[in-house]
């Protein structure tokens, strides 16, 4: 038997956790939740209120809708603030590193020679709310390289360090 494990084979007093992919990233602000609540959720109520008026006074049939769209706006307000606690971002000495997911977990790695430029916008509900959202423009233009909700002051202190950062590299290339 190993340490830590008891009677048949189940663990005992240890604790074992496997890290999750976001920890040790700084986060993004919980703000980001809100404005995603804000631009999501009200699409689906709108949604449900249609299939029940069709129920009401079309055929019971469109009742089968408004649970769907129930459903789904219930599933949205549980999955919106999980996406948002799995969002995080690090800066290193030479690349930007992002992470989101938990099921389907991305790992993104961007080197600061390889950045062309930053852009750094903010939509009606984030200036709202105070937050930005930093996107990088890299020669690939598969990868999404954008650090949304972040602070309004943080947004604009990383843009200005990615700046200079990808510019030392650039000029050594």
């Amino acid at each position: 038997m190993s340490p830590g494990w008891g009677p048949a084979g189940t663990m005992g007093d240890m604790k074992h956790t496997t890290p999750e992919p976001h920890e040790g990233m700084n986060p993004v602000s919980p703000k980001l939740t809100t404005a995603r609540y804000i631009s999501s959720l009200p699409w689906w109520v709108l949604i449900a209120l249609g299939f029940a008026a069709a129920g009401f006074w079309v055929s019971p049939w469109f009742y089968i809708g408004t649970a769907v769209a129930v459903v789904t706006l219930i599933w949205q307000a549980w999955l919106i603030p999980q996406q948002v606690r799995r969002l995080g971002w690090l800066e290193t000495e030479d690349e930007l590193l992002l992470t989101r997911g938990k099921l389907w977990h991305t790992y993104t790695v961007i080197p600061y020679g390889r950045i062309q430029f930053v852009d750094v916008t903010a939509g009606p509900i984030e200036r709202a709310l105070g937050m930005k959202t930093v996107k990088l423009n890299t020669a690939s233009a598969t990868t999404d390289s954008s650090v949304k909700g972040l602070p309004a002051d943080v947004a604009d202190a990383l843009r200005d360090r990615l700046a200079i950062k990808a510019r030392e590299r650039m000029s050594g290339l």
